[in-house]
């Protein structure tokens, strides 16, 4: 556990909260990625390596975030990143290659120009806060809950989540829509729930 609450984040509305988890997992990402994401790409591929052959979608690092792109490109199998289709929608995922043509979509992260819709039963999620039950703060735009609830609906799905230990919180707030993980791998472990 590296992120501390202050002790009246109870008395906060979840959204509240939730502003106030990522104000603090914000700051801890930026300090973590300024010192260094050591193994946390090959402890990545290690987990993915039994899912071998199967579609993956990754994501392309903006900011602070972690960086999952060596782990994607030696992945055996489809690689998708996702493309934001609108607001209060699922995610879709275009075909990615380490040497695929990109330009910048919502938000400023970079997608394939043109590409295959793919069909991933394996997420590589990311985040900005996780606790230890397997939970994740997100952005706050719902966008991976919509899309993991969504293809669970159709087939099984392996949720990663990646990050750095530091954004670690005691108790990330949750509400029902919140999906649970099915790992978190950070630079110096991997969490499975």
């Amino acid at each position: 556990m590296n992120l501390e609450l202050p002790d009246q984040m109870t008395e906060l509305s979840l959204t509240e909260q939730k502003t106030e988890a990522r104000r603090l997992a914000f700051a801890a990402r930026k300090a973590a990625h300024a010192a260094g994401q050591g193994r946390a790409a090959e402890r990545l591929a290690e987990v993915l390596a039994p899912y071998a052959g199967k579609p993956l979608a990754g994501y392309m690092p903006m900011r602070t975030e972690i960086d999952p792109l060596p782990a994607m490109a030696a992945h055996e199998g489809q690689v998708g990143v996702p493309v934001i289709l609108g607001a209060g929608q699922a995610l879709r995922f275009r075909e990615w290659s380490a040497t695929a043509p990109m330009v910048t979509g919502d938000f400023g992260a970079l997608i394939p120009e043109t590409g295959n819709w793919i069909d991933p039963e394996v997420l590589i999620v990311p985040l900005v806060a996780f606790d230890r039950r397997g939970y994740r703060l997100g952005y706050g735009g719902g966008f991976y809950d919509r899309t993991l609830e969504g293809l669970k609906a159709l087939h099984p799905v392996v949720a990663i989540g990646f990050a750095f230990g530091a954004q670690e919180l005691p108790e990330v707030p949750i509400e029902p829509t919140d999906q649970r993980l099915d790992f978190i791998v950070t630079e110096s472990e991997v969490l499975s729930f």
